[in-house]
């Protein structure tokens, strides 16, 4: 059995895991990038994982600032990400960035679409794309996901450390290999910030056609990462990366929607042929 990473040293001038003042006026510098090729070198990503498509959905629940005549405005926001951006921003510190706007007037509303677009892209190093959304906007709300619930497998587990060695399916490279495309999910996936040690939850899906995987076997290993560091993005990208290994999937995707924290929740989606996630808000969102 493999054995998990070891935390992430805090970068520095990252807020999280700090005690921090609330900012209330408008304050850019509060945008803490943090490199990509850090964690997935952190991480052991295999360099073949820069060939993968997709994206990080962010969505953020609380923007409020104040028109010209001082009066509050509010609304939520969906970030789009490649994730082929150099850069991904620590969350805790675009919660405060975003806080920093709540004592600031703006002329009007595109103007503040378009000082997000500007910090945001700059703070990513790639194009990001914001929306400005009312409720009714947040997408779908819905309380399925796709394909069989690996939750209602009949299994005993007593793992619950990293273990990619549970992943299994039919090798054989034979003219009768039998490939199947199906998608498998879970409501229960939790990982661990690699900072504070404090979970994540999140709701996992994998859509895959090659050889049968053993759905004890994914099952199994989606709960090894109970006891995993790793930010949202990354952990999503291990468990790509595995499939791909040890699988032998000819076409796969990994999306996760994680719970929200401070008012923002992050959906990592990563893909070998397609680069769009599907965008939907479940119940527990």
């Amino acid at each position: 059995m493999a054995t998990d990473q070891k935390s992430a040293p805090q970068a520095a001038g990252s807020p999280l895991g700090q005690v921090v003042d609330n900012i209330s006026v408008y304050t850019p510098s509060l945008l803490h990038p943090i490199l990509r090729a850090e964690g997935r070198t952190r991480m052991g990503l295999p360099a073949t994982i820069d060939a993968m498509q997709g994206e990080d959905l962010w969505t953020a629940y609380e923007l409020s600032w104040l028109d010209v005549r001082g009066r509050p405005r509010q609304c939520a926001l969906r970030l789009t990400v490649p994730a082929s951006s150099p850069a991904i921003v620590e969350s805790k510190s675009l919660k405060l960035y975003l806080n920093s706007f709540a004592q600031t007037r703006f002329r009007q509303q595109t103007d503040v679409l378009k000082t997000l677009s500007s910090d945001l892209s700059l703070a990513f190093r790639a194009p990001v794309l914001v929306d400005v959304l009312a409720p009714a906007q947040l997408g779908p709300l819905t309380d399925s996901l796709p394909g069989f619930c690996l939750d209602e497998l009949d299994v005993d587990i007593d793992c619950y450390e990293y273990s990619p060695d549970f992943l299994t399916a039919d090798a054989s490279s034979g003219p009768d290999r039998k490939e199947v495309r199906e998608v498998l999910h879970s409501w229960n996936f939790r990982s661990l910030c690699p900072v504070t040690g404090q979970p994540d939850w999140a709701a996992l899906v994998v859509e895959y056609q090659g050889p049968a995987i053993s759905r004890e076997g994914l099952y199994r290993y989606l709960v090894s990462f109970r006891s995993h560091t790793g930010f949202h993005e990354t952990t999503v990208e291990r468990i790509y990366a595995d499939l791909l290994a040890r699988c032998h999937c000819t076409s796969l995707s990994v999306w996760a929607r994680f719970m929200r924290r401070g008012g923002i929740d992050i959906n990592p989606f990563r893909s070998s042929r397609e680069s769009k996630a599907p965008v939907l808000r479940l119940a527990p969102q």
